[in-house]
């Protein structure tokens, strides 16, 4: 199973939120590229990087923070956060981004995700952020009555490399991992699904592996890295286990 420690991007700075809501930010670190290098040096072996200003702007914002991460490490990268046309995301990918990640347009312009899936394979990634079970969109500021599950199979012949689970009810928050939605999502879909949201420490992960569903790829960690209720070596121990990679 791959951890992917996440960098969330406020105005230049590594922060975290609170169910996405920006007037929560905790700035955890105000030079990004310095708290990449050291998820690097942790043993980490994917980075998970969202531009929050972006996801609301609808446009990349905080382009020169992500420029430094990505000069800074040689860990594969994906990212999302207001990347809404062919342009961006070549832009990005060009950049060095190894995946980018689209939310929003995959519920309004899925031809779009398809279109950068067949140009950009194994390259795309479709966030499913959800609110009450429900697809949420503009930085989580709108809720659709799309399903996660209904999302994903729109895509499932398309090319994407994976979904980007978020229960966004939990993210941030530390009150656990919703496996059980996880589970069914990856279930669900022939397409490998990335947790994310609520992980409060080592347990998580080893829920996610419990649930014995190898369609689940991997899980995005955050708050619980940062104010050391997950200990990096324990987690990637646990992660790399023969178990974790049945």
């Amino acid at each position: 199973m791959i951890l992917l420690p996440a960098i969330d991007l406020k105005d230049g700075r590594c922060v975290r939120l609170q169910r996405g809501e920006m007037a929560t930010a905790t700035v955890f670190n105000d030079d990004p590229a310095a708290q990449a290098r050291l998820f690097a040096e942790a043993g980490f072996q994917w980075l998970h990087c969202v531009d929050l200003n972006g996801a609301f702007a609808g446009r990349s914002v905080n382009a020169a923070a992500v420029a430094k991460i990505r000069a800074a490490i040689d860990l594969p990268i994906e990212l999302g956060g207001g990347i809404r046309d062919m342009k961006g995301i070549a832009a990005w990918l060009e950049a060095g981004i190894t995946r980018v990640i689209l939310g929003t347009v995959a519920l309004i312009n899925p031809a779009l995700v398809k279109e950068a899936a067949r140009a950009f394979p194994g390259q795309i990634v479709v966030g499913a952020d959800a609110k009450d079970g429900m697809i949420a969109t503009e930085g989580w500021a709108a809720t659709s009555t799309v399903s996660p599950i209904e999302l994903g199979k729109r895509f499932e012949d398309a090319g994407v490399a994976a979904v980007l689970y978020t229960d966004v009810d939990r993210d941030g928050l530390l009150g656990g991992v919703n496996v059980a939605a996880t589970a069914d999502l990856a279930k669900a879909l022939s397409i490998p699904v990335i947790a994310s949201g609520g992980v409060s420490g080592i347990g998580d992960v080893a829920a996610l592996i419990a649930a014995n569903e190898p369609n689940i790829e991997g899980v995005v960690v955050g708050r619980a890295l940062y104010d050391g209720r997950i200990n990096a070596a324990d987690a990637l121990r646990l992660a790399h286990s023969p178990q974790a990679n049945m």
